[in-house]
């Protein structure tokens, strides 16, 4: 079963609803978010902080830091070409924040992932039991989200996530060139 976008819980409503794990599995190697645009300009110029950062990202650590206040456990795998993107090197330089509110982050050249079945698009599993897929324009800007209860497709998220979270490297071994 496939929810409609306009039914599709909010972050803060779906990290709020775990009560074991949140897994978040990125796939592309640039985002168009519009809400990191200002953010990621000052990042380019290179007048960017991790106190930016910080305040750029506020309400996301907070909503993790909850979560995981309540014992839920956090993981986000990125799949990466290498040499990586300008994105890439942001949200790596951004990373140490996503640690500090207590996800748990690794990342896996796309080259190691020949051979793992992966779902068409970016996603959060929650509690083995509902998948939100996040889908991307060309251009990489978010356009509606999808959820599914589909016991199949739990399945190949789980399995895909596991798989990748087993072959990347930790955070603070992934060093960018």
């Amino acid at each position: 079963m496939t929810q409609k976008p306009s039914t599709v819980p909010s972050f803060d409503e779906l990290l709020s609803s775990a009560e074991r794990s949140a897994l978040h599995l990125e796939m592309r190697d640039t985002y168009a978010v519009k809400e990191e645009a200002q953010e990621r300009r000052l990042w380019e110029s290179g007048r960017w902080t991790p106190a930016d950062g910080q305040k750029a990202l506020a309400s996301w650590m907070n909503l993790v830091a909850s979560t995981t206040a309540r014992g839920v456990v956090v993981r986000r795998a990125r799949i990466v070409s290498e040499p990586v993107t300008s994105y890439v090197r942001y949200e790596h330089a951004l990373t140490p924040l996503n640690i500090e509110a207590g996800e748990s982050v690794r990342w896996l050249a796309r080259r190691r992932a020949i051979g793992i079945p992966l779902p068409a698009a970016d996603f959060w599993l929650i509690d083995e039991r509902v998948v939100r897929f996040n889908h991307f324009s060309g251009e990489g800007e978010a356009v509606e989200p999808e959820m599914s209860h589909a016991a199949d497709v739990v399945a190949l998220c789980s399995s895909a996530f596991e798989t990748v979270w087993s072959r990347a490297v930790p955070h603070e071994k992934y060093a960018i060139s």
